[in-house]
């Protein structure tokens, strides 16, 4: 629990009551919302007269259908209900609409008449913050009508010393841009366009604009928001900072990765360049397997939930930068998993995570396993123009490593055919995304064990052939079934959910 005590203003001197107005009595109470008969000394902007309350309990009645109150030491509140029998009213941040008031404030309003027609006004702020359950995603409705007042208190919440991000203004930004030119356009993802831009500061910086179309559009804001601005790691992009969200459009800043993103070195638009080498490959996966280990490994757990090659990227030296949070999840404490319809990119989804909607850090291991098979074979991870049985890049290199057939999986363009000790390690590399790929995530390894694989790998230790020996023989005959359910091609509406719910047992 956090207590904040606002200044509070005791007004001694008299104030000329409003009541001697003999136009006070013709003043009707008036309604917003579930707040109802609003009277003196409140009054309804441009619903009552200016008479029929005290300027400084003027109410805004938003399109939330949800009157607010203007506090002139920070912004808005929603005012939850007013007491005219002990002269106080009930006010609650955005959070209130959709945490059933999770967060509280009163402010304590005293409301006086003097003889003689003297009016004495008392005004003490005690401001309680409670927080039994945090939670900083406005909901749908919030999003979509972004009505003044709420702005104003997603600016509050913004500028909260847990976020730590610097406030663009997004004339800044668009100065930046060159007004979102699309020659400067870098790429586009699931909730928005990704600019190049250089600050007045002489920064050059990556600017997402939000999709104005995108219900979730604020949530991905706030949640990328959150989490960047708690980590620090050199292979995790850096957020610079955000507009406020009072500004025309959400736009998130993050430092410039200059080199493009792994999926476009490997089968995408820079894949004619010059072949990515197998010692290129290997420190990839393992600069990204050590960005993972640290999500997972911080408190609260962060699980990224959308690992893919796409959202790897790459600076002129080809050192890794992990990207877009939009859909990571902070992991509650002391819980096994998350229960939560699935979300990702169709051919990264982790199997059990889609059959049973339980989320883990094993989702996201999963997911590296498919990452690891396209660094050695440089194919999408799903592909409808190969045969039925191979769109799905996971169950093609399974299928290839039980048969023996891994020359038919390896990109020849690595040059491992004339390289014994690289044909050896593409072995190794490929003996372990099969374990991450394994359909039970109990049988996955944890990510810190992936990166102490990757490095024994890449440093030829004598034991790495021994780290999980045995795996391939001991538990293949559950990923032998016919037909087994690997991580589909597509990913339907009906996944989409916003409710989650913590568990803790498996």
């Amino acid at each position: 629990m956090k207590l904040f005590l606002l200044i509070a203003i005791l007004s001694s001197s008299p104030i000329p009551s409003l009541s001697v107005s003999p136009r006070i009595g013709d003043c009707q109470p008036a309604s917003c919302g579930n707040v109802t008969r609003i009277s003196y000394p409140f009054r309804v902007g441009g619903r009552q007269p200016s008479y029929c309350g005290h300027p400084a309990f003027e109410l805004v009645c938003g399109g939330d259908g949800v009157p607010a109150l203007k506090s002139s030491y920070d912004g808005y509140y929603f005012v939850r209900s007013i007491f005219y029998h002990n002269s106080s009213v009930w006010l609650g941040n955005s959070n209130w609409l959709h945490e059933k008031s999770n967060l509280g404030k009163k402010i304590g309003i005293g409301i006086g008449a003097g003889a003689g027609g003297i009016l004495v006004i008392s005004f003490v702020c005690l401001l309680v913050y409670k927080q039994k359950k945090r939670k900083r995603t406005p909901s749908s409705s919030l999003q979509l009508k972004q009505t003044n007042s709420s702005r104003q208190i997603l600016d509050l919440e913004l500028n909260t010393a847990q976020y730590r991000t610097h406030i663009f203004s997004y004339e800044e930004l668009e100065e930046a841009t060159d007004g979102f030119n699309a020659s400067k356009e870098l790429g586009d993802g699931g909730f928005g366009r990704v600019y190049e831009g250089k600050l007045r500061d002489g920064r050059t910086v990556a600017v997402k604009r939000l999709y104005e179309n995108s219900y979730k559009r604020v949530e991905q804001f706030m949640n990328e928001v959150d989490i960047l601005s708690r980590l620090r790691h050199q292979s995790l992009v850096t957020l610079y900072g955000c507009t406020s969200s009072n500004s025309r459009e959400l736009l998130l800043v993050y430092e410039y990765v200059s080199n493009g993103t792994v999926a476009d070195h490997l089968h995408g638009s820079r894949a004619g360049e010059r072949a990515l080498t197998w010692s290129l490959r290997l420190n990839i996966a393992i600069e990204a397997a050590d960005a993972l280990a640290y999500l997972h490994a911080v408190e609260p757990q962060i699980i990224h939930r959308d690992v893919k090659t796409t959202n790897i990227l790459l600076d002129n030296s080809f050192h890794v930068k992990v990207g877009d949070f939009g859909m990571s999840r902070l992991f509650p404490l002391d819980v096994t998993h998350v229960s939560t319809a699935p979300q990702g990119t169709p051919g990264y989804v982790d199997p059990e995570y889609y059959q049973c909607y339980q989320l883990t850090d094993k989702s996201d291991v999963y997911s590296f396993g498919v990452v690891l098979v396209e660094l050695i074979s440089s194919k999408p991870a799903v592909d409808i123009n190969r045969s039925r049985y191979e769109v799905n890049l996971a169950s093609f290199a399974i299928s290839k490593i039980q048969s023996n057939e891994l020359d038919q999986l390896v990109d020849p363009e690595i040059g491992h055919h004339s390289d014994s000790e690289m044909k050896k390690m593409i072995a190794q590399v490929a003996e372990l995304a099969f374990r991450c790929l394994r359909l039970e995530r109990d049988m996955r390894p944890p990510m810190k064990e992936v990166l102490e694989v990757l490095r024994g790998i890449r440093d030829g230790a004598n034991n790495v052939e021994n780290v999980g020996k045995g795996a391939l023989a001991q538990e293949d005959a559950y990923l032998l079934r016919k037909n087994p359910p690997y991580s589909p091609d597509s990913v339907t509406d009906r996944w989409m959910s916003k409710s989650t719910t913590p568990n803790n047992s498996a």
